[in-house]
């Protein structure tokens, strides 16, 4: 139960953080099983649209928004990426 591990931790991390909203924990589920999928690896590299298929959210700028506001609450680091071709790099912070 390793894989869980670091959904647990997140939710105890969040427990106190009024800031952090149901679409916030969406998307960090997304992407930790995204992460999952790939082998654990850190950091994972991913395109808005796998994840918002994952967490369904339909809004690009709510995705951003919340990528944004869950890496400047230290809960991951984002890294965006300027290519097409290339997806963003989202680094997982041990608590």
């Amino acid at each position: 139960m390793d894989n869980l591990k670091p959904l647990s931790d997140f939710f105890l991390a969040i427990e106190k953080d009024f800031r952090i909203s149901t679409t916030h924990i969406a998307i960090y589920a997304a992407l930790l099983q995204y992460r999952i999928g790939k082998g654990f690896i850190n950091p994972i590299q991913v395109f808005r649209y796998e994840v918002t298929s994952l967490a369904k959210v339909s809004s690009a700028y709510t995705y951003l928004k919340c990528i944004h506001e869950l890496s400047e609450y230290g809960y991951i680091k984002y890294e965006p990426s300027l290519k097409k071709t290339q997806g963003s790099k989202i680094y997982f912070i041990d608590a």
